[in-house]
This record gives structure tokens, C-alpha cells and sequence, in this order.
């Protein structure tokens, strides 16, 4: 039932909606002033009839107010906005970052979050703050281990909650995630301790990752600003943490050579997987999403319309590329195509030893029964093959700044390199390949003195 209590001209009306976690009464408020020709009498019934109608909505959950626990409304923005009007991995990214927020400032009602609290948070992150991320590994091969119980992959991916994809990175001993860990002990009721060992990292997050704290924070109290939670945005009177600006990491002419030069001993897939990244500049999950419909190989044409993504939560599964302008075709130099031919050949002598444990995905680049490819299982290969080779230390992403940038060096006019891109708009290419035409500006320079000023015959 709700509480009354009168304050000067007006009334503030309290009602209970339950306890919290640390067994706390939440209590939502209301205040409510009467017209200033009211009678008493009409004061007293308006009055319970406030109450009852702000009560009904408190049970219904449709009030909020400032006094809310952050946490709590973070709760309620994801379930309200986030999982509804943002992408699966967008919401996945949201919800790790959100842990350290929650545990750092979720105590703090939302009308009593200052400024202060704000810069206190970035300089842990970016000082004397430690990483909750940790990375586990296993201390010795768990293979043995997994045979001495009768355990298949799929069988402790089961038990766990796990993918496969994640359980065989677990048990060739690289590197996990705490939790991933901490999941596997507990289907197996080993200690944690036991089985894994935390891998030493650096403790302070970079400024790039604070300014992406910042911006996650900025659009949750925006949005308590838009529904009139709060009066203003504290993230507004807070200097925005300050970036690195990092040059996208790419390879040169002759370096790209090499890395070709390299794949010719690797398994016909990655070469495919490689050169096609290389020759097209697609993003990983654009590649992991290709199928066998998309490509013409009578004109040697890609269709680019969906983007294959994993989270932990529903595993691999097609969304939309990432803007609309990603949605494209493309032409592609004939090396990569007949690679791609050698494959779907290849993939159909793959089909008929599998027989009925085939699964016809339609996909370009699968596991060996035809599933989908997990698109982390791309990038850990490539982080070996560059290693393997002792190759500049680049990552699969890099592929598709190489391919920018040797576009842009060998002429290729910017509105061609930002639509075979799938940028929104041309000032993103500019504003990450800014070297690249830098440089081609200089040979233009270069090349017109040659004309306007060629060099005399003795």
C-alpha cells in the first residue's frame, strides 16, 4: 500500500517494489502538487486516486525514477533497448564490459551519479585498475584426462554449456576466458586450480578501451536523459577519455608476395580463406557468411549481403552485414576464384566420405562436416601461420588494410576503394587510410614534374 507523506504545498507518494539483492526495500517516489483552487476535500480524493494509479504502475513495472540503483537500470535498459534495437554481437560486447561497470558504480542511484564518480572509474581502468578479464590456461594437456572419463569433445561441450569450438581451444591448452574455465572444472568437479593457471597480462586497459567504457556509459545515461529518468547526462561534464590513434596495421607490396608466397603449403581452405580475404578486403565475419550461391564464377562476380558472427549464447548464426552499404558486389581477380573452385570441388569429395553425418550448410568456408566455420577459429590459424613463417606481425584484419592500401598505392580512385569496402561513406576511408594516400599523392606530385618538366636528352 502506499505511503503518504505531505511536503510543504505538495505530497510525495511512496510505494514498495520488493527488496534487491542485498535484501534492501526498494521504494519508488512520487511527488504530486494539487491545483492551487483545490478544496480540501477534493485535495484528499485526487490525492488517494495518485496513489493508486502510481501504485498499479510501480507493480507493473512501467515507473521509473532517479532513485533506481544504476545497476538496476542497466538491467532494465538492456531488456527495454539494447536486446532489442542493437545487433546479438554489439549487445555480447555490451554485457562484458558492463560486469566492471556494474560492480565499479551499480550501488550508486542514478540521480546521485556525478562526475566524479565517472573520473574515478576511468583512472582505475586506466591506472592502478586491474583487468577482470583474465585469461586462463591449462596446465597440461586435458586430452588424457578426458579419455580416462569416456569424454568426447561434444560430450564435455554438453555438460558444460560450452561450444566444441571452445572446449578443443581449452584442452590444446591456449588460452580461455575465466569463466570458460571456471565451466569446464566445474562439469568435470576439478578445482580450478587444479586445471588451469591465470596467464600474466598487463593490468591497465588501453585508451582506447576506456574511451569505449565511456561511450557504453554515455548511451545508457543518455537514454535515462530521453526517458526522463534523469535531468542530464554526467558523461557530458566529464572529459572524454583520451584515444591512441593507432595506424591500421597492413603489409607492403613485396610483404604481401610473401605471405602468398607462404600459403602454398597450407590446407587448400585457408589458402582460399587468405587470398580471398587479401584480394577482396571482406571482413572476417563477411567471409564465414559467403556461400556457394553468392559467387559467380562465370564473371567472377562476389555477392556480399550477410555477415556469419558467434555469441557464446546462440552460437554461429547469419546477421546482417554491418551497414547497409556493406551489402555489395564486388569483382574478383581470377587467383582467388580459382582457388574458390578448387574448394567446391574439393568440399564435394569431402561430402560423399562423410556420408549422412554431411551438413549441408551452403557455406564456402565449414568444419569438416559442413557446419559453418567459427569465425575465431580464422583468426587463431592466421595468428600461427604468421608465426609460423616469422611474417610482420599482423593480424587477419590486416588482410583487408593491405588490400586498401596496395588499391589506393596502385591508383585506384578513393570512391572505388571505399565501395568495394562497404563504407558508409567515403570520409572513413579517408580517415583510416590516410598513409596510403599520402603516399600516392607524393607520386602523383612526382610524376607530374616529370611531365611539366622532363629531363633534357644530352
Amino acid at each position: 500500500m502506499a505511503t503518504i507523506e505531505k511536503r510543504g504545498d505538495a505530497y510525495r507518494i511512496i510505494v514498495s517494489a520488493g527488496y534487491d539483492m542485498a535484501g534492501r526495500q526498494i521504494r519508488r517516489r512520487k511527488i504530486w502538487t494539487p491545483a492551487p483552487n483545490m478544496t480540501e476535500r477534493q485535495i484528499a480524493k485526487e490525492l488517494q486516486r495518485q496513489a493508486v494509479l502510481f501504485e498499479e504502475r510501480v507493480m507493473s513495472g512501467q515507473v521509473l525514477d532517479g532513485s533506481i540503483r544504476f545497476a538496476e537500470f542497466i538491467d532494465y535498459w538492456m531488456e527495454e533497448y539494447a536486446e532489442k534495437q542493437l545487433r546479438p554481437k554489439t549487445v555480447n560486447g555490451y554485457r562484458i564490459l558492463l560486469t566492471r561497470i556494474k560492480a565499479s558504480l551499480g550501488n550508486i542511484t542514478l540521480d546521485r551519479l556525478q562526475p566524479r564518480h565517472l573520473m574515478e572509474f576511468y583512472n582505475e581502468l586506466s591506472g592502478s585498475g586491474e583487468r577482470q578479464d583474465d585469461l586462463y590456461r591449462a596446465k597440461r594437456n586435458l586430452r588424457p584426462l578426458l579419455k580416462e572419463r569416456g569424454l568426447t569433445f561434444q560430450a564435455l561441450a554438453d555438460v558444460s554449456g560450452l561450444s566444441v569450438n571452445t572446449v578443443s581451444v581449452a584442452v590444446r591448452c591456449d588460452n580461455v576466458a575465466a569463466r570458460t574455465a571456471q565451466k569446464i572444472c566445474e562439469a568435470l568437479h576439478i578445482p580450478l586450480r587444479e586445471l588451469f593457471e591465470v596467464v600474466e597480462r598487463a593490468r591497465a586497459l588501453s585508451g582506447n578501451t576506456v574511451l569505449h567504457y565511456h561511450r557504453v556509459l554515455s548511451s545508457i545515461l543518455e537514454k535515462a536523459v530521453k526517458w526522463q529518468v534523469i535531468f542530464a547526462n554526467p558523461c557530458r561534464r566529464v572529459e572524454a577519455p583520451r584515444a591512441e590513434r593507432k595506424e591500421a596495421a597492413y603489409l607492403d607490396e613485396n610483404q604481401a608476395q610473401q605471405l602468398l608466397a607462404c600459403l602454398q603449403d597450407e590446407p587448400l581452405k585457408y589458402r582460399a580463406i587468405v587470398t580471398t580475404l587479401l584480394y577482396t578486403g571482406m571482413r572476417r565475419g563477411e567471409l564465414c557468411g559467403l556461400e556457394w550461391s553468392d559467387i559467380d564464377f562465370e564473371h567472377s562476380l562476389i555477392d556480399i549481403s550477410r555477415s556469419s558472427i558467434y555469441v557464446p549464447s546462440r552460437g554461429v548464426f547469419d546477421d546482417e552485414t554491418k551497414t547497409q552499404s556493406s551489402k555489395r558486389v564486388i569483382k574478383v581477380p581470377a587467383e582467388a576464384m580459382d582457388l574458390l573452385r578448387k574448394l567446391k570441388a574439393e568440399q564435394l569429395e569431402t561430402r560423399l566420405l562423410v556420408g549422412d553425418r554431411w551438413v549441408d550448410s551452403g557455406k564456402v568456408f565449414i568444419q569438416w562436416d559442413g557446419k559453418p566455420i567459427y569465425p575465431d577459429t580464422l583468426t587463431k590459424w592466421f595468428g600461427d601461420f604468421v608465426a609460423r613463417h616469422d611474417l610482420p606481425k599482423i593480424h587477419l584484419h590486416s588482410l583487408r588494410h593491405t588490400n586498401a592500401t596496395l588499391l589506393i598505392a596502385g591508383g585506384a580512385d578513393l570512391r572505388t576503394v571505399s565501395k568495394r569496402l562497404g563504407h558508409s561513406n567515403m570520409t572513413t576511408t579517408s580517415n583510416i587510410y590516410t598513409h596510403a594516400i599520402q603516399s600516392a599523392d607524393e607520386r602523383a606530385a612526382d610524376l607530374l614534374g616529370d611531365i611539366l618538366h622532363p629531363v633534357k636528352r644530352a
